[in-house]
Order: C-alpha cells, then structure tokens, then sequence
C-alpha cells in the first residue's frame, strides 16, 4: 500500500508539474512519518525515496536508530528548541522552520563548533495564524537578511505550512505570495532554491505555484496515528 502510494504522489506530482511546464526533478518529495514506525519508513525507503521529515526531535533520533540506512536524509520540520540543537546538530539534512534569530544564532554557533554548516529554511506563517509558528510575510524581508549574515549556516530558502482548508484551490493566495517573496529576495541577491510548501491535501496547487518541496504525511502513511 506505501510503495502504491508513493508511486501515485509521484504521478500527480508529474502532472502538476505538466500542467505549468516545470520540470518534475525539481520537485523533492519528503514522506513526513510523525506517529507512523520504522516499518513503515523501511517501506517508503524500499519505494526509492529517501527523504524524511520528522515533526519532534525525539521521535526523530529513535527512528534514525531504526532505520539506519545511510541513503535517508533526515529533515526536521516542526518546531526546534534550541537545547535541542546537540541532538541532531550533527547529522540533520536540513531544519525546516526557523523563525528565530536566536534559533539562527544558536545554529550558527553549534556549526561553528562542529566544523558543519547545517542547511535552513526560514518559516514564513503566511496567514498570520495565532496557532502557528513562523515569521509574519511583512517581516520575513528584514529576518532573512538578518539571518543570512550569520555565519556556519546555509539559508536555503522558505518554508510554510498552508492553511488547511477543504479547497484546495483556497490555499493558492498564501502559497503564491510566498513564491513572490522569494523571486523578490532572489532579485536582491540572496540565494533562495528552495520553497517547501504543500501537503497532502493541497501539494498539487503548491506545484503550480512554485514549491520545490512537498511534505506527504497521510496520503503516504494513510490515517495519522494519536500522539501519545
């Protein structure tokens, strides 16, 4: 069922891509496993794809225990604390959703020690939600420069987690405004390849408006399982 399903994202992934005259291999599909075991992870490996997202550092570590094949790049995308730098510092492929310049620091600083830049998306809360983390759209221009003057990190690019609405075609606003944001940085000089964006519900829009990374939990996995 995985492997079935991995191979239909795939595909509708091809087709948004088609349907904008954009190229499929710039499209980077995470399968996002918070709740779901290392079975299941094995599965998706077994599928051919090898990107992870992980949403608590946790949750992250004992999995990468489990599952230690060395082809699995690891993304955290939830919320990071910064006691908890040490714990992934080291081997993380990429931090999702920094919306900080003392999360920013604190990298740099733990990079600085290590000898390895570690790779960042700045979290853009696009809606301006009470309920999620991130830099507002009017101050995320001044953050990235701020963060991008740090040293040890490499700033990637931008990250959001869409509104979650029953339309699909609703989310398209937050997402091309976002997609707007990072053409103008882009036209000041910063370096910006990479727009995560889109999920299960609503990725397909997200390609069409520019995402070169989607996050897949349930129309992966199936049905999230309650956190305990």
């Amino acid at each position: 069922m995985i492997a079935e399903n991995v191979k239909n994202i795939r595909q509708r992934i091809i087709n948004a891509c088609r349907r904008v005259h954009r190229n499929p291999e710039e499209i980077t599909l995470i399968a996002v496993s918070k709740t779901f075991g290392a079975g299941d992870i094995k599965k998706v490996v077994e599928a051919g794809l090898y990107d992870i997202g992980e949403n608590y550092v946790q949750e992250l570590r004992q999995k990468r225990g489990e599952v230690p094949d060395e082809r699995v790049r690891w993304h955290f995308i939830g919320h990071l604390q910064s006691n908890k730098i040490k714990y992934i510092g080291d081997w993380i492929h990429m931090i999702h959703a920094v919306d900080s310049l003392s999360l920013g620091e604190q990298l740099s600083k733990w990079s600085g020690k290590t000898g390895r830049k570690i790779d960042v998306l700045v979290e853009v809360n696009t809606g301006d939600e009470e309920s999620k983390f991130g830099v507002s759209l009017v101050d995320t221009e001044k953050f990235v420069k701020d963060l991008s003057k740090l040293p040890n990190i490499n700033l990637k690019g931008l990250m959001t987690i869409g509104p979650f609405l029953s339309n699909p075609e609703d989310s398209r606003p937050a997402y091309r405004a976002l997609a707007r944001l990072k053409k103008s940085l882009e036209d000041e000089g910063l370096k910006m390849p990479v727009l995560s964006m889109g999920m299960s519900h609503d990725f397909e829009v997200a390609i069409e408006e520019g995402a070169t990374m989607v996050r897949i939990g349930t129309a992966i996995f199936g049905s999230r399982v309650t956190r305990r």
